[in-house]
């Protein structure tokens, strides 16, 4: 018939040439959308960014924590192209904003102690475009996880100390669920990776993929509240945090000037 769609066997988006697949049949839910599940698990990362961007925004914290949420939202969505596709140039989408986000992330904890400020940003500027040039051009599958490992650790340590120099409890218990989604979802990460011919097998799988996708949506927010409250009491600007819904967390700063 005039108009019609023919979709290809494999499905909508064709062959796949991404270097990496999940423990996830393809194709399975729509013929449009390769990776059903692994895609739809990215719009709770991408709401709670847009949340915590308002209340940056709102609360007129630094522009670089709006770029760090814009960031996530950005990684939210090339991880949408990639699982709905599976694709090797929506590959790049995903997997190049996740390092570009980690090395703004190291940016905001470690700047406001770096004595020279205009080489960090330039620094970084420089790391994470010649990383984007060469994982377009390389597939180094191995060697990016190990990569975004790395840079997740060199996190910890400064997040730790800005841990034990926090006395509030509620802004301690948001540290602590920022370290119980990281870890959740590395284990959901590895058990969807490395015991994909188990969890295939069982009457429902359960998406270990998309889980990581939640739980490091969770966690990314859950961080940024925390590094907008350490960096309020380092500004002196009287940080409380405060609760949408009494679910949800978010900093709210009071000036000197506003007293």
């Amino acid at each position: 018939m005039d108009g019609e769609v023919t979709i290809p066997s494999g499905g909508y988006w064709g062959p796949i040439t991404a270097s990496t697949e999940w423990c996830e049949s393809n194709y399975q839910v729509t013929p449009y959308i390769a990776e059903f599940y692994n895609t739809l698990s990215n719009f709770p990362g991408i709401i709670l960014a847009f949340i915590g961007l308002i209340y940056s925004i709102n609360q007129k914290f630094e522009r670089r924590f709006s770029v760090l949420h814009l960031s996530t939202i950005a990684l939210g969505i090339g991880s949408i192209l990639f699982h709905a596709t599976l694709q090797h140039a929506q590959q790049q989408s995903d997997e190049t904003p996740m390092v570009w986000v980690m090395l703004l992330h190291i940016y905001v904890l470690y700047s406001p102690d770096w004595h020279y400020r205009s080489t960090m940003p330039t620094f970084l500027f420089l790391y994470g475009t010649i990383f984007a040039v060469l994982h377009s051009q390389f597939r180094f599958v191995v060697g990016f996880q190990l990569h975004y490992v790395f840079l997740a650790l060199l996190c910890l340590p400064r997040m730790y100390k800005y841990y034990i120099h926090t006395t509030d409890p509620l802004v301690r218990n948001l540290a602590h669920r920022y370290i119980m989604c990281l870890v959740l979802g590395a284990i959901c990460w590895l058990v969807d990776r490395n015991l994909c011919h188990l969890m295939s097998n069982l009457w429902i799988n359960p998406q270990g993929h998309a889980l990581w996708h939640i739980f490091t949506g969770f966690n990314s927010y859950f961080g940024t509240t925390f590094l907008q409250f350490c960096r309020a009491q380092q500004l002196d600007w009287s940080p409380k945090l405060c609760y949408l819904g009494g679910v949800l967390p978010y900093v709210k700063v009071k000036r000197r000037k506003e007293t």
